[in-house]
């Protein structure tokens, strides 16, 4: 596939792409014509931001299927052709973003190895780049670092933290953030880093940092006790003030530590000792937003909560440097907002009313006088799209993938459903052409604490544009909709956390809306577990199940990565590894057909639990398929054309043709 460069002068009065419209097979218009090349693209525009002052646009795109990306920069007076285009040959740019009117600052990563030799060892390598556009130089430091504030007050500087350039997507790791990491002041002029604060046994990383590059708020576990201990500090303080302190063997207490969400999430611009904390207090299900007074160490008043879901986080001016409260941001059917700030809403309203198909609406990137913008929509019809707010006038610059037709793509419905105890749990369905019944995929990834929340979904799409209902549920444990949610799981793998899924695909055959007789299960790390733990269930609801990158083996899983120094999160993993059912164990009880797909580079699923899994399972007679990704890790990301393209051939033929009798 062949990507054509097409002219920008019509951008700014009507809608065009930069160098992004595309060569080859047109949008199709019938249904499930989408061809599997269409949806294996990788983004085709992965980043597009324009630069503090107004001037620049940086674009972050693959030109090819097979290709990699590459960063333009273009002038906003004349976008007709690129100012730079830059590679990182034989490295590839993977990520990059203004952080100053004249910095690009990102990371390049190269496949180095060809093995992973224990739990999250990459077969990358990466390097930190800041890119000078008026010296057109490269500045590049090795190792995986990610930017932690860009100082706007300290225009030579940035501050970075090591081992967080490539986040992980998934949150499911419980250990991550005790860690240590080391933080620095990166120079974008010299390229050299400066150490502001390495992490310790007492002090592991920082949570959260104020843009002047004071550390202010931590979370760490004491060993010795058990404990995990949050401080604050004011800025220019030299140590920690405790704030309180949790025991980590109680299991109550683990919902305020991995939902991720749980602390001080800002700062008041005009008073650098008003924060702003998000927390269940008072025996509150939810969590809420408050203030936090960092002179007295005292909780002040709520400023918002939702009825029926946690905030998770707040939403900050788009201006840069302000850093002003604009909104509370909660899950519901999408991220939903509580508005603080009148102005901003009626800026974000105007913006959904003139976009097409707008659903998860945001500003990337605004310049410093507010007038020139780059705004970003996701959504059920839009795999991604950029904008240019500039002069007054909107216009479309780009896809994530600009083959799809908005039309062609399904509508997606949040629903809650009860569980057989009573507990409402939260989904989505994305809902294909046609009339119901409808065959049912039960679809589920990572975590499992992590919020499945649907926005645009490529892999439900891809099986809707084939004729298929997709169910995602958000079986408890999952975070964002309150501690009872969350405590319900507890170690309950493969028990009632199994339960919700079936639950929730029994309600949907009562409502009429999916076949019984053709529903299958799908379901990529912790869904790749749940997939297999389906194969055995009684009464059965599934023809089949697809199990990728899939957690075969727990016990083994944890006690290859058991941690004992952290003896407070063993209980947890433990419960994940050893109490749970174990598909290993579940093997001679399988009654339906299984396709088992696994990268043989996963860092953090390991190709072991296939292949084990597929020795034992071939064993004991039973009827499956199993394909290997030669060079593919665990994560979205990192899953290049070749592997989708395969993955999404095998998926939607077995699905065809092998699942249960006569196929799906």
């Amino acid at each position: 596939m062949k990507l054509l460069k097409a002219s920008l002068a019509a951008a700014l009065v009507g809608v065009s792409a930069i160098g992004l419209v595309t060569a080859g097979p047109a949008p199709t218009q019938a249904q499930g014509n989408i061809p599997i090349e269409v949806w294996a693209l990788r983004d085709v525009v992965n980043a597009v931001q324009i630069s503090p002052d107004g001037k620049h646009l940086l674009v972050h795109k693959v030109e090819s299927r097979e290709g990699e990306y590459i960063l333009e920069v273009y002038d906003t007076a004349d976008l007709s052709k690129p100012l730079r285009r830059l590679n990182a040959d034989p490295m590839e740019i993977v990520s990059a973003q203004w952080v100053s009117s004249d910095v690009i600052f990102g990371t390049a990563w190269q496949v180095n190895r060809k093995t992973v030799k224990g739990p999250e060892e990459d077969v990358r390598d990466y390097r930190a780049y800041a890119y000078s556009l008026s010296a057109n130089k490269f500045t590049a430091v090795d190792g995986n670092f990610g930017i932690v504030n860009t100082l706007p007050n300290d225009p030579d500087h940035v501050l970075i933290s090591t081992g967080s350039a490539i986040a992980d997507p998934s949150g499911v790791d419980p250990l991550l953030s005790f860690r240590p990491r080391s933080y620095y002041k990166f120079n974008l002029k010299t390229g050299t880093r400066e150490l502001v604060l390495r992490g310790t046994a007492r002090i592991r990383s920082v949570d959260t940092w104020d843009d002047e590059g004071n550390p202010r708020f931590t979370q760490t576990v004491d060993v010795e006790s058990g404990k995990l201990i949050s401080y604050y500090r004011k800025p220019g303080d030299g140590d920690w003030t405790k704030l309180n302190e949790l025991d980590l063997n109680d299991p109550k207490n683990l919902y305020r530590i991995l939902g991720g969400f749980v602390g001080i999430a800002g700062f008041d611009p005009k008073d650098p000792n008003t924060g702003y904390l998000i927390d269940n207090l008072n025996g509150d299900d939810k969590t809420a937003l408050y203030e936090f007074d960092f002179n007295t160490g005292k909780v002040g008043k709520k400023l918002f909560q939702a009825q029926d879901a946690d905030v998770i986080g707040i939403q900050r001016s788009s201006i840069p440097g302000t850093g002003k409260l604009v909104a509370a941001v909660y899950p519901g059917e999408k991220y939903e907002r509580y508005w603080f700030d009148e102005e901003e809403k009626a800026l974000y309203q105007a913006l959904e009313q003139q976009i097409p198909y707008a659903w998860q609406v945001s500003i990337a990137s605004r310049s410093l006088d507010g007038k020139s913008m780059v705004v970003t929509n996701r959504g059920p019809h839009d795999p991604g799209s950029f904008w240019l707010v500039k002069d007054g006038k909107l216009a479309k610059l780009g896809s994530r993938n600009p083959l799809l037709n908005p039309e062609q793509l399904a509508d997606v419905k949040f629903i809650r459903y009860p569980a057989r105890d009573g507990l409402m749990i939260p989904g989505w369905i994305t809902i294909p052409k046609g009339k119901p019944p409808f065959p049912l995929i039960v679809q589920h990834n990572g975590g499992p604490q992590v919020n499945g929340m649907v926005g645009y979904d490529e892999w439900g799409q891809m099986l809707a544009n084939a004729g298929y209902m997709v169910f995602h549920p958000d079986q408890r444990i999952s975070t964002g909709w309150g501690q009872k949610h969350f405590d319900a799981g507890y170690g309950e793998h493969g028990g009632k956390m199994q339960d919700d899924k079936d639950d929730g695909v029994q309600y949907l055959i009562d409502q009429g809306l999916v076949d019984p007789d053709r529903v299958a299960f799908f379901g990529w790390s912790y869904g790749g577990y749940a997939a297999l733990v389906s194969l055995s269930r009684e009464p059965q609801l599934y023809q089949c199940a697809i199990a990728g990158a899939a957690v075969a083996n727990p016990e083994k899983q944890y006690l290859g990565r058991r941690n004992t120094e952290l003896k407070a999160l063993d209980e947890w993993e433990r419960r994940r590894g050893t109490i749970g059912i174990n598909p290993m164990n579940e093997i001679s009880k399988v009654n339906i057909p299984l396709l088992m797909i696994h990268g043989n580079v996963d860092r953090r699923v390991q190709y072991y639990h296939f292949k084990e899994y597929q020795k034992a399972f071939q064993a004991a007679g039973k009827t499956g398929e199993f394909v290997t990704l030669e060079g593919a890790d665990h994560f979205y990301n990192t899953l290049m054309f070749n592997h989708q393209q395969q993955l999404y051939t095998k998926m939607l033929d077995y699905l065809a043709n092998d699942c249960g009798p006569g196929g799906l």
